[in-house]
């Protein structure tokens, strides 16, 4: 029996570039809460970044991969992990002598950006990013942070040290071909999903996770039903017990009418 279902944004609830949840997919999710299932998102945007899920109600949070979850009331919180401390010391020097963008979430507090580029100015416009402070590594010495981005191929990323020389104990996951998201080890959101369980008081076996992108293959393997998007790459599908048809193809509502969750 499903007793929650977690849902991934970009490319899964709301399809690239459309910056909206399908009207069809809001009815899905309402009848479901309807039946008593709790619907959560799971995503690595930050609150501050979800603005594009309408008047769709959910019952919580996960968000920056799982290293901070949200009560519904989008201000209680259920669970935070962040970047150690000596990371962002490490990551601070790194930033004065690298081209490479920077994004520095913090779990209160704005979140900012080390510099702009066309490239960064391309992914802004097409997530629908609200305006992003330019400020300094330095501002967050001292500050819990809950997540980094990084832009710029991996390539790039890889040969500028970023990863084992500077951010020792943390790693990237990516959704998207422009950025990667870097979290601490062994965190990504199933340590979210099982945040969630432990707080509303359900099994993981009892869950059931949607998702696309790279990031959200340990979501789909930590939940008693994992279901990859049609439009996913094949790690994910490899991922999930499930794969429905895409995101612009009635997706999430094909595979919830598959298990019986609605009509």
């Amino acid at each position: 029996m499903i007793k929650a279902l977690f849902f991934d944004i970009d490319g899964t609830l709301v399809p690239y570039g459309s910056g909206h949840i399908p009207e069809e997919v809001s009815e899905a999710i309402a009848e479901v809460r309807r039946n008593g299932v709790k619907v959560f998102i799971s995503t690595g945007r930050h609150l501050a970044w979800i603005n594009n899920l309408g008047d769709t109600e959910f019952d919580g949070f996960v968000t920056v991969n799982g290293g901070m979850c949200v009560a519904s009331d989008r201000t209680t919180c259920i669970h935070k992990q962040c970047i150690e401390p000596e990371e962002v010391e490490r990551l601070n020097e790194f930033s004065k002598r690298s081209e490479i963008p920077l994004v520095v979430v913090p779990a209160e507090g704005d979140i900012f950006i080390t510099r702009f580029t066309p490239e960064v100015e391309f992914v802004a416009e097409e997530l629908h990013i609200p305006p992003i402070a330019l400020d300094n590594v330095e501002s967050a010495i001292g500050k819990d942070v809950v997540q980094l981005m990084a832009f710029g191929s991996e390539t790039e990323r890889r040969e500028s040290g970023l990863f084992g020389e500077v951010l020792k104990n943390s790693e990237a996951t990516s959704w998207n071909p422009y950025f990667c998201d870097i979290i601490p080890a062994g965190s990504d959101k199933s340590c979210g999903l099982r945040a969630m369980a432990e707080h509303f008081g359900f099994d993981m076996s009892e869950t059931m996770a949607f998702g696309d992108g790279s990031n959200d293959v340990g979501m789909l393997r930590a939940a008693g039903i994992g279901v990859a998007m049609g439009n996913a790459d094949e790690k994910v599908k490899a991922a999930a017990d499930h794969i429905t048809t895409s995101d612009t193809d009635h997706g999430i509502v094909n595979a919830l009418r598959h298990f019986g969750l609605i009509k």
